[in-house]
């Protein structure tokens, strides 16, 4: 890869390509718990911007909190609106006191005189903001704003549903979503004895070479790419939802009327360099009953830590090495994909025939910036309500007992 076509397919700020046709898509701006009555302002990151998001106390009548994200500097004199005051209509700037609406409108400049209409000529950044499956979710794209789509993990109410926010990534958001779509590294990263050099026993060098027996299959979908992975103990195949987010489901083999975890991993882009994770898990239940347009249990998952010394090996004190709880599946990913940088450098690479469905996924990139370059929409961005009930996408597991007849 060209050095200059590694930098269209990363850059995620206003007006670089890869951040143009992110920007036709809704993300997930924080988890909706997180703001409270206490605590109704977080200061956010998201597509290079700096942004907070506030929630409106409810008054009189109404039942439902109302959700604002606007530019986190004030137009005024630039002092941080995550210091500000939350009020009935809007958010209030620390320093002089300017007031912006949800949209980021202005309505309110103190110091200046009120026969002056000062505040109708200034344009605050806004953007819209909804609220489903437990997060709060904004779109910063050109109008008109398309629906936010109802994936099954988020809409459906018939279970339980759980959200986990991982530490955050500190490399670039196409370093994890290419995983999505490299099923290769399932047994030597997922199954490998970190720290000890060497493969667990036999049995387990066994498991790994037993992945060359598998066929993997790439299919291009309404909604991203289809990833398939047909092994001698049943299929298993889930998709990248193009272009941010990962369906998946787990769940215990053998197990009578397993609780199967459908699980739904957005990788949402902060700036160039650095990732957050949002995990909403769903499980289906006779008893349980989550509605899509309620708060959410949620959970912090620490993934590393950062150690000062390398214990042993001669550095700098100064360069410290990250230090990843590889017990837990999502480490070992992050593991692996912040230390090929914080943005890869593709012009090293040397891909072969297991990485087909990583060519696969970036010719599609490729693809979808060229059409927002010439004015089109982009793949999967919905607009018809009837398509948006519920979005139920047919992931299986034979392996664990999830055939394509229950998931339908």
């Amino acid at each position: 890869m060209k050095q200059a076509e590694n930098e269209m397919l990363t850059r995620v700020g206003k007006g670089t390509p890869a951040g143009e046709l992110l920007r036709r898509y809704w993300h997930p701006v924080c988890v909706a718990g997180e703001l409270t009555d206490e605590n109704p302002i977080k200061r956010v990151l998201i597509l290079g911007e700096y942004l907070v998001a506030f929630r409106l106390p409810l008054t009189k009548g109404e039942t439902t909190h109302r959700y604002g994200l606007v530019a986190e500097q004030c137009s005024h004199r630039s002092a941080s609106l995550a210091y500000g005051r939350v009020e009935e209509d809007g958010i209030r700037c620390p320093y002089h006191g300017w007031k912006y609406g949800l949209d980021g409108t202005c309505l309110e400049t103190p110091p200046e005189p009120k026969e002056w209409a000062y505040k109708n000529e200034i344009k605050h950044v806004g953007y819209p903001v909804e609220k489903l499956g437990g997060l709060l979710w904004t779109y910063m794209g050109p109008q008109p704003v398309p629906l936010l789509p109802r994936w099954d993990c988020l809409a459906r109410e018939d279970g339980k549903r759980i959200i986990s926010v991982e530490s955050i990534l500190d490399c670039n958001w196409l370093q994890p979503m290419e995983n999505s779509v490299d099923p290769s590294h399932l047994y030597w990263l997922h199954g490998y004895r970190y720290g000890s050099g060497h493969l667990v026993d036999p049995v387990e060098k066994q498991k790994r070479e037993a992945q060359y027996q598998e066929k993997h299959e790439f299919i291009p979908f309404e909604y991203g790419i289809m990833k398939r992975r047909i092994t001698p103990n049943g299929t298993d195949e889930h998709p990248l939802i193009f272009p941010c987010s990962l369906r998946h489901v787990s769940g215990e083999r053998g197990k009578a009327n397993p609780l199967y975890r459908h699980n739904l991993q957005i990788r949402v882009p902060m700036d160039d360099t650095h990732t957050r994770v949002y995990r909403v898990n769903f499980i289906p239940t006779a008893t349980d009953r989550s509605p899509a347009d309620a708060d959410a249990p949620w959970e912090l998952r620490p993934l590393k830590f950062i150690e000062e010394s390398e214990g042993g090996r001669e550095l700098p004190m100064d360069i410290p090495m990250t230090k990843y709880d590889t017990s837990i599946v999502g480490a070992q990913d992050s593991m692996a994909w912040e230390t090929q940088g914080p943005i890869t450098d593709r012009t090293k690479e040397h891909l072969g025939h297991a990485d087909k469905g990583i060519v696969m996924f970036r010719r599609l990139l490729r693809e979808q910036i060229e059409i927002v370059q010439k004015g089109g929409e982009p793949m999967g961005v919905i607009r018809d309500p009837a398509k948006n009930k519920i979005i139920d996408i047919p992931v299986i597991n034979e392996r664990i007992g999830l055939v394509r007849q229950a998931a339908e």
